[in-house]
């Protein structure tokens, strides 16, 4: 195994190991589903997965994962959701992070990315909206919705 897809996990391992191990707290997803800007591009919509959001406190989360992306690719992330303002139940702000696997940026390798955020979350069900911004001849922008679980919260 590459070094390239252990990436995410050890980045997120040490926030893990200091954050209470109350397994709990953490959200799982199963990909994004992206509803694409240039729908005439035959991008893939739906971007299977496996991620993890790992809670720091109200306005701060890891999360780190791996899927499919939308030029049929396998991608990785990790990232730091800084969601400071919430607004009727509704938390509001961006993650900040790296992605790679996208293979007109940055010829597959990773790159950074900071990409506007809402967050509705309930019990044990939860719903990440993002509005991924288009990169001219490197990333087609999309609205992106992340169904998220949290186990016996």
């Amino acid at each position: 195994m590459r070094l390239r897809s252990l990436l995410p996990w050890l980045v997120l391992a040490p926030g893990l190991a200091f954050a209470q191990a109350d397994i709990g707290k953490a959200w799982f997803n199963a990909g994004f589903y992206s509803h694409h800007f240039d729908r005439d591009k035959g991008l893939a919509d739906g971007n299977p997965g496996l991620g993890i959001e790992w809670p720091l406190d109200e306005t701060y989360s890891l999360t780190a994962g791996l899927f499919r992306n939308s030029d049929r690719e396998r991608s990785h992330y990790v990232g730091l959701y800084v969601m400071p303002l919430e607004f009727h139940g509704v938390k509001f702000g961006a993650v900040v992070g790296a992605f790679d696997g996208y293979p007109r940026s940055n010829n597959g390798g990773w790159f950074p990315a900071l990409i506007p955020t809402a967050a509705i979350e309930g019990k044990n069900w939860g719903l990440n909206i993002a509005i991924v911004p288009n990169i001219r001849n490197r990333l087609y922008g999309a609205m992106s919705f992340q169904l998220k679980y949290r186990f016996g919260a």
